[in-house]
């Protein structure tokens, strides 16, 4: 069970049990220890510190958690922003695999990083999710200083499963990533067109096509087409929670055509590593990031995916 909970939920479990341990025996308190620990995956002597309670400075003061030392400074941030330009802006979990290939065959050979070997280990054994916390400032940078906006929650999202990057197992080709690009520069106002991305997952194989607004019955007609275009009948589409593809149109339509229909984790990218990627490699390195908008802008953009697809 233990990595299948949020810590959200680790947190409530703890805070319920955390009243339990302190009022009970040695033995029972090794038995709530191993309770928790078989939950949350977490090593005994962190069981014990997160049931114990904080010590009091005053009246209603907990004192205050110290500070994390900072493992990771400046020279290694600089040292996976060079990785993460030379692998084509990949997703921490691809670029992760790519380091110990990269690192020494496409940036110490040529000069381009000189680290020293403290560095050079805590580059090696970064972790995914540090990588992408990492570049937050580099990446929001590079897409022109855009966040994405958050969505709304609805009872469609709810009721399609969820499918993280680690749930693929060498799928079948058939099984794809869909995502939206948005066209619209530096501003969201108004109407402009948007790129659907679909990505086959074992094969890589990409289709993009322009659609001319964020509507559900356009992103079910683009779905068609991409259909005809691949060399494989479709499975499964995993899109993101986009409400252009969490609605009452895009769900039901996948489902009649008998297409598994799943979605990522919110605010989670690398669940849909794959067509990230694309996003980037593909979409905006034919595009860039200005603004399109029209029918005839959009006729042009499909004919310049048509030449590139292959």
């Amino acid at each position: 069970m233990a990595g299948k909970i949020s810590m959200r939920a680790k947190r409530e479990i703890t805070s319920a049990l955390a009243e339990r341990y302190r009022s009970s025996g040695r033995l029972e308190k090794g038995r709530i220890l191993d309770e928790l620990c078989a939950v949350t995956g977490w090593h005994r002597k962190h069981a014990v510190r997160a049931l114990r309670p904080r010590e009091t400075v005053g009246p209603d003061k907990v004192e205050a958690p110290q500070e994390r030392r900072r493992r990771y400074g400046a020279t290694v941030k600089d040292a996976m922003t060079a990785l993460w330009e030379a692998s084509d802006r990949v997703c921490g979990k691809r670029l992760k695999v790519m380091i110990p290939t990269l690192l020494p065959a496409a940036l110490e050979q040529h000069g381009r990083l000189q680290l020293g070997q403290s560095d050079r280990d805590r580059v090696l054994a970064i972790s995914a999710a540090t990588i992408d916390r990492l570049l937050v400032d580099v990446k929001i940078a590079a897409s022109g200083g855009r966040r994405r906006r958050a969505g709304f929650y609805s009872a469609i999202r709810r009721e399609v499963p969820i499918r993280t990057f680690n749930d693929w197992n060498s799928p079948v080709p058939g099984f794809c990533e869909v995502d939206m690009v948005a066209r619209g520069g530096t501003s969201v106002a108004g109407s402009f067109i948007q790129t659907l991305t679909m990505v086959n997952v074992a094969t890589g194989w990409t289709e993009c096509l322009p659609l001319l607004t964020r509507e559900g019955s356009l992103v079910v007609e683009a779905i068609s087409r991409a259909q005809s275009l691949f060399p494989w009948l479709l499975r499964d589409v995993d899109f993101d929670n986009d409400s252009a593809f969490m609605n009452d149109v895009v769900v039901p339509w996948c489902r009649e055509q008998k297409l598994e229909v799943t979605r990522s984790r919110a605010y989670e990218k690398n669940d849909q590593a794959f067509v990230e990627q694309k996003n980037g490699a593909v979409v905006r390195r034919l595009m860039g990031y200005g603004r399109f908008d029209g029918v005839e802008t959009a006729r042009m953009m499909g004919r310049l995916y048509a030449a590139a697809r292959l």
